[in-house]
């Protein structure tokens, strides 16, 4: 066993535990008050379920040995049942099978929390908690042992995803759309302004994301060395450039620089930079970012125009940020990868996920809907899905005369990323 390898890779697990109540915090302050604590619990559920499922079969079904074609891992290690405190990992590092677990566990958790999102304000919490056990079941671990198991078939073409463009961010992202289109819009779609209520509240997701994401992307090396510093590196040249372009068009384009605009860059310079980073030179990565925080800030508005209701953008900044850096790595990747044949292997990996990922998401999401029922009822999302879920709300407004269902007559800036840079366009005039 490798002592330094072993304590990188489990700091880097705790890291990326981290991200989970950081994601919790980044949409929580995204949503309106009435679901602020509904929010929270949507990421913190994944933590309690998707570690039971990755025990019972998860981590077998990701990594357990193929059991034909490059599809799937098989059930030797059902309650890891075979792995001992001895046992190490295959390959060039000597890490014990459990720190290697522990730190794939902190991916599984993550990826269906990321779609959360997209479902903010109006699903129930049963159904919710139903979809990600069926979603990291059918849809993650397959995907997961595609890229990642030595035997899955992406890894076996040659696709570059060094710490989950595609099993992580386009999955998600997609999985997010497909459930979107299932569930429906919210009541108010392109009608209430649909205010965050707490911008502080986002900026603190946002630090937290990206001190978790050091351990993330560089933790994916599985050992200390000079490719987990390169990924280290890469990942905060990306996401400081994703930061400047996302700001940069939005000053263009709406003619303001937000807070939220700020943020949300640099969540879409770090999707982006997750799958290249190890594969790229700093000023890759700077073109990656740069890419990433101007085409994520466009993409957020599509889904004015597509008639979707993605309520906090998970397919404008996971998906298409996860889209971006998984192909612009194909071009870009040094020591003589980069290239038209390299770019072809990507774009097999990006569209086969995404064409996966949202058929079966979608499957997923009405059977949830037609069993025990996805969207929750019209009076539970006019009053607020905190009371109606969790009986309780985010912040006690009876001493200022308030409704416990959080709503206020307070303003705040708009949730909505384009529209919060017209609005304060507006004031500027």
């Amino acid at each position: 066993m490798n002592g330094a390898d072993t304590a990188f890779v489990l700091i880097s697990a705790a890291l990326v535990m981290l991200m989970t109540p950081g994601l919790a915090f980044f949409y929580g302050g995204m949503v309106r008050v009435k679901s602020a604590l509904n929010m929270l619990m949507m990421s913190l559920i994944s933590l309690a379920i998707v570690s039971v499922v990755w025990v019972l079969y998860g981590y077998s079904l990701t990594f357990g040995d193929d059991i034909g074609g490059g599809l799937l891992g098989n059930l030797d290690h059902i309650g890891f049942k075979g792995i001992s405190v001895d046992l190490l990992t295959d390959g060039k590092t000597g890490i014990p099978v459990f720190a290697f677990a522990l730190f794939q566990m902190m991916f599984a958790i993550l990826t269906p929390a990321l779609m959360s999102g997209a479902l903010a304000d109006r699903v129930k919490f049963s159904a919710w908690a139903l979809f990600i056990t069926l979603w990291v079941s059918v849809v993650y671990f397959p995907v997961a042992h595609w890229v990642w198991s030595s035997d899955g078939w992406l890894h076996s073409l040659g696709v570059i995803d060094f710490a989950g463009g595609t099993a992580v961010h386009i999955n998600a992202g997609v999985g997010a759309l497909a459930a979107v289109l299932v569930v429906g819009k919210r009541i108010g779609f392109k009608k209430d302004p649909m205010r965050p209520h707490s911008l502080p509240l986002v900026v603190l997701g946002m630090a937290l994301l990206w001190f978790g994401w050091f351990g993330f992307n560089a933790g994916s090396e599985l050992a200390a060395d000079g490719t987990a510093a390169l990924m280290a590196f890469n990942t905060q040249i990306a996401t400081a450039a994703a930061m400047i372009g996302w700001l940069a068009y939005e000053r263009i384009r709406h003619g303001a620089f937000t807070t939220l605009g700020a943020a949300s860059g640099a969540i879409a310079g770090l999707v982006a930079i997750t799958p290249s980073g190890a594969n790229v030179s700093p000023f890759g990565a700077l073109l990656i970012g740069v890419v990433a925080g101007a085409v994520c800030s466009w993409a957020v508005s599509l889904k004015y125009k597509l008639g979707y209701d993605d309520s906090l953008d998970v397919v404008g900044v996971h998906l298409v940020g996860g889209v971006i850096g998984t192909l612009l790595v194909g071009l870009l990747a040094t020591d003589g990868m980069g290239g038209l044949e390299q770019l072809g292997k990507q774009a097999v990996g990006a569209f086969s996920v995404m064409a996966y990922s949202f058929a079966v998401s979608w499957i997923l999401a009405k059977i949830v809907d037609v069993t025990i029922g996805f969207r929750a009822s019209e009076d539970d999302e006019t009053s607020g899905v905190d009371m109606a879920y969790h009986a309780e709300s985010a912040y006690d407004y009876s001493a200022v005369g308030g409704s416990p269902s959080g709503r206020s007559s307070v303003a705040a800036p708009s949730q909505d990323r384009t529209v919060a840079s017209a609005t304060s366009k507006k004031v500027d005039a």
